[in-house]
């Protein structure tokens, strides 16, 4: 794929705009009408390929920047390139998988993850609260008591994309940690963030409390392993 052109891999994304997925998109903030598995075909075909992601994500179009994420080697985007990236992602998927799809896999998550926490900008913000959730697994070094503390006085009057990032986390540490379960379904309980969120049948509801109890059900009724 030596010779693939920026132009005719845009040629092709516009070929596969549907006014109909992208008007499901544009409710949600996006702004292009790729179906993904077929933008995801693109990416297979493809394969990786370092340069060209760049020059896509250089052309600042949604579907572009989406397939560059897909082609890309996250472990060569220098800290302060994922740092301008980040600022510039614009939509929120291209948001959501810039930080899950590169960002998480780059030397430089857990340096982006303390300079973002607590940016000015709210999106950027939330990127770091997504990079946090992903220690909450592994918490070393994390004060989970202090996390709790800032979601409790901030999260309820925080923007959407940081709100639901914290909210996430809020849920993660009640999830990974019985020591903190109680105080973080409080912590929900008490702040009503999502509550009304619409879920679909058979999905979990993102309010804190029920998405915690049910993983935590669920971790629970899972067979053990025999050893």
């Amino acid at each position: 794929m030596a010779d693939t052109t920026v132009d005719g891999v845009l040629a092709e994304l516009a070929a596969l705009e549907d006014p109909k997925v992208r008007a499901v998109n544009e409710r949600h903030g996006d702004d292009h009408g790729v179906n993904l598995t077929k933008l995801r075909a693109v990416a297979k075909r493809l394969k990786v390929q370092q340069d060209l992601a760049r020059q896509l994500w250089a052309t600042d179009d949604t579907a572009a920047k989406l397939l560059a994420l897909l082609i890309c080697r996250p472990k060569e985007f220098g800290r302060d390139e994922l740092d301008v990236m980040v600022r510039r992602a614009r939509t929120p998927k291209v948001h959501d998988w810039l930080v899950n799809y590169v960002v998480k896999k780059s030397p430089h998550a857990e340096e982006l993850r303390l300079a973002w926490f607590a940016d000015p900008d709210p999106v950027v913000a939330s990127a770091g609260w997504a990079l946090t959730t992903e220690r909450v697994a592994r918490p070393a070094g994390l004060d989970l008591d202090g996390l709790l503390d800032i979601i409790e006085a901030g999260m309820k009057d925080a923007p959407d994309r940081l709100q639901w990032a914290m909210n996430h986390c809020l849920a993660q540490i009640g999830i990974e940690h019985p020591e903190h379960r109680a105080r973080a379904i409080d912590i929900g309980e008490r702040l009503q963030v999502l509550k009304d969120y619409p879920t679909p049948p058979n999905c979990t509801s993102p309010f804190a409390p029920i998405w915690i109890t049910e993983m935590v059900r669920r971790a629970e009724s899972a067979p053990q392993k025999k050893f």
